[in-house]
């Protein structure tokens, strides 16, 4: 009995390695940014992350698909990456929450996947040689063919990918974390106003809005462009950078849009591309990693504090750029990055992780309090 299709696929990396295996996913040809995902669960959330626009994400997880595919673990309308690559595949989930197959939503959504291949072998390449650009298809079988494609396609680098995943309108935000979800007590003051949090949208995670909404935040998401005057319109307690794809440095209205809501001195927190945007709003650098940090059990800390956190990111900030009223919070204790910073006098900080936690470690959650509480401590007199 056959279980599963064998239609054959290849994928063709921009130095010319190439492996077969077969499609578990749409038909076609996906060129992207070749990276690894070292997360032994979470596939979907990872799937639908707008942070991963424009790549094809390979899961060094031996089996993918294991619990199939809900709604409810969408961290966007739809998936986000350009293709999947995985070393086996279920076809036959198990699983109480499960609604469809991997294989299924993927050939839905139109996303090129392959399996059966040696993600060991083709992770350790990765980190030997940096992430690059690739190719998965089922209808060019040639590699060298196959390859010609892949070196028309630039890299990553100089990428404003942001454009292709924010939201074109603004809303309101207000679904909380599920009851049956929560992992903590989430505590608000008697008698309090809600705080208005305007979040500008790189490519934001549900999760994101839901941690913020359940620490009694009113949330109004924003496009990327819109301009420091409409923000400052709804009149926030607070301002929230998103998570979001591509080469930060590259999204020069979000910088431009943030340097200018310095000015206003309310409290100001980033995550991901977030942190990213405010560092180089700030006046500091940013450079490409070589493989990136993507997985859920990076170590954070300093001073002898650590928090396991959840990653996603191909770019950092450069130590030596930050200002001196610029301190930073957080390393990467794998490679000692950037991983974390705040300003010593004005209400802004950042961190380079994922603290709603979808998927991933806790750890980190305590952040979006703290966000909470230096709106609380800058509200106007009269407010308070």
């Amino acid at each position: 009995m056959v279980l599963s299709p064998t239609q054959p696929a290849l994928l063709v990396l921009a130095d010319g390695t190439s492996y077969q295996g077969l499609s578990f996913g749409a038909t076609g040809t996906a060129i992207g940014e070749v990276v690894f995902n070292t997360g032994m669960t979470g596939y979907q959330e990872v799937l639908t992350d707008p942070s991963y626009c424009g790549q094809i994400v390979t899961f060094t997880y031996p089996e993918l698909g294991n619990t199939g595919v809900n709604p409810d673990d969408d961290e966007s309308a739809q998936p986000q990456v350009r293709g999947t690559i995985a070393r086996n595949v279920c076809f036959k989930p198990s699983n109480w929450r499960s609604q469809q197959s991997l294989p299924d939503y993927l050939k839905q959504h139109h996303i090129l996947a392959i399996y059966g291949i040696d993600t060991r072998a083709l992770t350790l390449k990765l980190r030997s040689s940096g992430a690059m650009n690739g190719a998965i298809s089922t209808e060019i079988l040639d590699p060298a063919e196959l390859l010609s494609h892949v070196q028309d396609v630039p890299s990553m680098a100089g990428l404003n990918l942001v454009r292709e995943v924010s939201t074109k309108t603004s809303y309101e935000w207000s679904e909380t974390t599920d009851a049956v979800w929560e992992f903590g007590p989430v505590a608000q003051p008697a008698g309090t106003t809600p705080l208005t949090v305007v979040a500008i949208d790189f490519g934001i995670k549900r999760n994101i809005l839901r941690r913020l909404a359940s620490y009694g935040c009113r949330v109004i998401v924003v496009p990327a462009n819109t301009s420091p005057e409409e923000i400052l319109k709804y009149n926030p307690d607070g301002i929230f950078l998103s998570n979001g794809p591509g080469d930060p440095a590259a999204v020069s209205e979000g910088i431009a849009t943030t340097k200018a809501l310095l000015a206003s001195q309310k409290p100001i927190f980033g995550i991901c591309m977030g942190h990213q945007i405010l560092g180089l709003s700030l006046g500091a650098e940013t450079f490409k990693l070589k493989f990136g940090h993507r997985g859920l059990n990076q170590p954070c800390g300093l001073h002898q504090q650590v928090e396991i956190t959840s990653q996603n990111h191909g770019f950092a900030i450069t130590a030596d750029s930050l200002a001196a009223d610029i301190e930073i919070t957080h390393l990467n204790l794998n490679d000692r990055t950037v991983a974390g910073l705040r300003h010593k006098s004005l209400p802004l900080f950042s961190v380079q992780y994922h603290p709603e936690a979808s998927p991933g470690p806790h750890d980190a959650d305590y952040l979006f309090d703290r966000f909470v509480q230096t709106m609380r401590e800058h509200l106007p007199v009269s407010a308070t």
